[in-house]
């Protein structure tokens, strides 16, 4: 199988979306999982804890997607073992390039977005599948991307609070689960802030997509 056909066979659509706000950093995505043209789920949950203040989405390949949020969860655990503290998102994000970078001959099909809340200060990374890594305030991933960054760029603003920058990811996600057909199905949010991480509950997220 050549190049262009192992990547066509793994690609996978979903849009997924990261922004950090003046109180917390917020996660959102849809629930569908595809397989080319096949719905191939329509309850897959995109943003995986690693952390009690720490959270990765996950865009591309399924299998490669899982075993590295299982891999991040154990360096984020040997950490805060080895030194008593919590992991820094910059420090876990470098840890994730590493992986990826020392993997990039047999790299894994994935576009990830890394939040975290640490030491008073929400944080927020891009990170691509040869180990790439840029620090955001706003970013997305995944087929949708392209839709949910015009969303994102118009209403975002550094100022908003947690419960604006909700509202705006739900947005921006609906923008794309429109226009997109590789992503619907509903909307996960989680919210990273001085209490840890939360997702939202179907009413929570409908009653500040509202307001």
């Amino acid at each position: 199988m050549n190049e262009e056909a192992t990547v066509e066979k793994l690609k996978t659509g979903t849009t997924t979306v990261g922004l950090v706000t003046k109180d917390a950093v917020i996660l959102g995505a849809d629930k569908r999982a595809t397989m080319g043209n096949y719905i191939h789920s329509r309850e897959i949950t995109k943003i995986i804890p690693i952390a009690d203040h720490l959270a990765m989405t996950l865009a591309g390949s399924v299998g490669d997607n899982q075993a590295l949020a299982r891999w991040m969860a154990l360096e984020a655990k040997r950490y805060r073992l080895e030194t008593g503290k919590p992991i820094s998102p910059h420090a876990a994000a470098t840890i994730f390039a590493n992986i990826l970078s020392s993997n990039r001959y047999y790299p894994f099909w994935v576009a990830n977005i890394l939040a975290g809340y640490h030491e008073g200060k929400p944080s927020l990374y891009s990170v691509d599948m040869v180990g790439g890594v840029t620090p955001e305030k706003v970013t997305s991933s995944g087929s949708g991307s392209l839709i949910a960054f015009g969303v994102l760029d118009k209403g975002y603003n550094e100022k908003m609070s947690w419960k604006e920058g909700v509202k705006l990811v739900v947005n921006a996600i609906q923008a794309a689960m429109h226009r997109d057909s590789a992503s619907g199905d509903g909307i996960d949010i989680l919210v990273i802030d001085k209490d840890g991480a939360r997702f939202l509950s179907k009413a929570e997220i409908d009653k500040l997509s509202k307001q």
